[in-house]
């Protein structure tokens, strides 16, 4: 799979760490950046990474911040997105099987890095559900 990154400087680290994990299972990745910790507006880093899942050049995407809420209403914006915030592995789980989301956010600063990865891990390997909440997906749409 090819997943799109966008970070900013404080979910930097953790994007770091998720690029080797991506590796290590096999997985692509396109980075948009930023590339240190040194403080950056996130939607210069965040919008790109989520259309290149609208465009469907990247099947999936990961963004980062301090909480990942200004990442996940940034990636929102961007039609054909659905970018779930995820705290637990429950929410990543669901974030895919009931919401279909292409997107993935997580804040550094709220959750450890092994939760990270393992937030990471599940969203990339559940798949959607379909039925009852394809109609509702369908609904999200203009």
């Amino acid at each position: 799979m090819k997943i799109s990154l966008g970070s900013d400087h404080a979910g930097f680290r953790y994007k770091e760490k998720i690029k080797e994990l991506l590796t290590s299972l096999g997985h692509e990745y396109v980075d948009y950046g930023t590339d240190s910790t040194e403080p950056v507006d996130y939607p210069k880093f965040i919008r790109p990474a989520a259309e290149a899942v609208a465009r469907g050049e990247c099947e999936r995407g990961i963004v980062l911040g301090g909480s990942g809420n200004g990442e996940a209403i940034c990636a929102n914006k961007v039609r054909g997105i659905r970018c779930a915030l995820c705290w637990s592995e429950e929410t990543a789980k669901l974030s895919r099987q009931h919401n279909d989301a292409n997107v993935l956010s997580l804040g550094e600063r709220m959750i450890s890095e092994e939760l990270a990865l393992q937030i990471v891990r599940i969203f990339l390997a559940t798949g959607f559900d379909g039925g009852r909440h394809a109609i509702r997906i369908a609904e999200l749409e203009p």
